[in-house]
């Protein structure tokens, strides 16, 4: 194991948790039931533009969310099945047009390589439902040096003080 790696590892098991729950957020559910729902129905349940995003990788507009000015504090879900997947305290401005955050809620992403641009990104989806999320670039600020670039319609806010959706079923 390389140093690089030693310190990835112990900043994913130790630091990020601690900083998350130091925040109030919800602990991390271990293992994760995925939620296999097939496309019609997601099609029913979310809007169009939404659906697209989470189902078919397709990806916003810079600057289009509110999410990407949202400055309050409180958690992340994903727009789909719910799961929170993002605390407010690792949400950044990256200047990128998309909300930014140096960090995810441990377990809850999945990341394949993508390489629909030619050169290879890595993608990465809610770990519950499939959901596209959007990119993780190595361009990110400390602790993490991580920018998991997210699309604000892959994501609903949900405000500190108020109760986290159920997930869906």
């Amino acid at each position: 194991m390389t140093r690089k790696q030693f310190f990835g590892r112990l900043f994913a098991a130790v630091l990020a948790p601690a900083a998350w729950l130091r925040s109030g957020g919800v602990q991390a559910q271990e293992p994760i039931e995925r939620l296999d729902k097939p496309h019609e129905e997601w099609r029913e349940l979310l809007p169009r533009d939404a659906y697209e995003v989470l189902f078919e990788e397709d990806t916003e507009r810079p600057y289009s969310s509110p999410l990407n000015d949202e400055k309050r504090t409180g958690t992340y879900v994903c727009a789909a099945c719910y799961l929170p997947l993002f605390d407010s305290e690792t949400k950044y401005e990256s200047g990128t047009g998309w909300p930014s955050f140096y960090a995810h809620i441990p377990g809850r992403m999945g990341t394949k390589r993508d390489f629909k641009l030619i050169w290879p990104r890595t993608e990465y989806h809610c770990i519950r439902c499939g959901g596209h999320q959007g990119h993780v670039f190595n361009d990110g600020p400390a602790p993490t040096g991580k920018r998991w670039c997210n699309n604000g319609l892959a994501l609903r806010f949900v405000p500190d003080g108020s109760q986290l959706p159920a997930l869906r079923t």
